[in-house]
C-alpha cells in the first residue's frame, strides 16, 4: 500500500505535502500509526473493542 503523489504543473512542495497528508488521513494511516505507537496487550484490545460495541444506556432521572 503505497501512496504516490505526482507533481501537478505549477504546484509547490507545500501544496504537494498538503495533498499527501490528506490522502494519508483518508486512508487511515495516521490513525493506525498513532494506535500502534505503543504496544497493547491482546486482552486490552479485546476489552476496548467490547466497550466500543456495547450499547449505551441512557441515564434516567
Amino acid at each position: 500500500m503505497a501512496i504516490r503523489i505526482k507533481a501537478r504543473s505549477g504546484e509547490s512542495v507545500e501544496q504537494m505535502l498538503r495533498r499527501f497528508k490528506k490522502l494519508c488521513e483518508k486512508e487511515g494511516l495516521t490513525k493506525d500509526i498513532k494506535r500502534r505507537q505503543y504496544y497493547e496487550k491482546p486482552s486490552e484490545r479485546r476489552n476496548r473493542e467490547a466497550r466500543r460495541t456495547q450499547p449505551r444506556r441512557p441515564i434516567s432521572p
